[in-house]
């Protein structure tokens, strides 16, 4: 993990998402990319670039300058090489070019609930940054003094998954010294039995050398709602899914699953494109 992209509206929930970025910064030597996206306008700029002569832009240029430049000073990112990044473009699409552009290793981003950030993520800009981010994405809900992730939940079908989701999920897992809970949910709709939910399960991480994890069913009313309860039994520090855009899974990732996942989830979520 050497870089991290932290987009910001420099609303709470953001700098509740820049701070756990400052940790995982400070315990792995890694730079952090802070991207504003500016809301301007669009006909007072050419599609695509930004008009430094445009008094409006010049004005909102120096605000985001300012902004940038009053969190800069805060405590918590001494230390840390910080990156400061502006954009006019504020479509998921900047986020996703920014991010081949950096070489970007995980995205982290902050969240209240269904409307996300409020000025960055309106609307379905959220659900698909999300679940077309070609690299992790780690959203943020709440304040965290510290970010010690033990116990992390990987739901899964563990049939339509590509299995690379699950190597990105066991390195980051080996990364931050946490144990893998292999979780798959059983409903009334879709229901496999115990032992053939275990061997597909065994069937899917086979090859894999990581070892630290646990193999569990849980069956319930829906595959959110088994999620949501097994982790909040076993006190999970994370939750992990993968998503694939509009197509979704089967039964698995439809069309709301993932974005439904991350706006009702109390815990930090992090999600995989397959």
């Amino acid at each position: 993990m050497n870089r991290i992209l932290v987009p910001t509206d420099f609303s709470e929930q953001a700098e509740n998402a820049l701070k756990v970025a400052a940790m995982l910064a400070k315990k792995h030597n890694a730079e952090i990319y802070l991207l504003h996206m500016m809301e301007i306008p669009m006909q007072q700029i050419d599609p695509g670039s930004v008009r430094s002569d445009i008094p409006e832009t010049l004005f909102f240029m120096k605000l985001a300058h300012k902004k940038f430049e009053d969190l800069m000073e805060s405590d918590f990112l001494e230390g840390i090489t910080v990156h400061e990044t502006v954009k006019a473009d504020i479509t998921f699409n900047e986020i996703k070019k920014s991010c081949k552009e950096l070489d970007i290793d995980l995205i982290v981003m902050g969240s209240h609930g269904a409307s996300g950030l409020k000025e960055m993520f309106v609307g379905s800009n959220a659900e698909k940054v999300v679940r077309t981010s070609d690299v992790p994405v780690l959203v943020i809900k709440n304040h965290h003094a510290s970010f010690n992730i033990r116990n992390f939940v990987f739901a899964s079908d563990f049939k339509n998954d590509n299995k690379k989701t699950y190597e990105q999920a066991a390195k980051l897992a080996e990364l931050l010294g946490a144990k893998i809970h292999l979780l798959l949910v059983n409903t009334a709709n879709n229901f496999i039995t115990t032992y053939n939910s275990r061997a597909r399960i065994n069937d899917f991480i086979s090859g894999q050398t990581f070892k630290n994890y646990t193999i569990n069913v849980h069956n319930d009313t829906s595959v959110e709602e088994g999620i949501l309860n097994f982790s909040e039994e076993i006190d999970a520090d994370l939750i992990g899914i993968s998503t694939h855009g509009r197509q979704g899974i089967a039964h698995f990732f439809n069309s709301s699953i993932s974005e439904d996942l991350v706006n009702h989830a109390k815990r930090p979520v992090i999600t995989f494109k397959i």
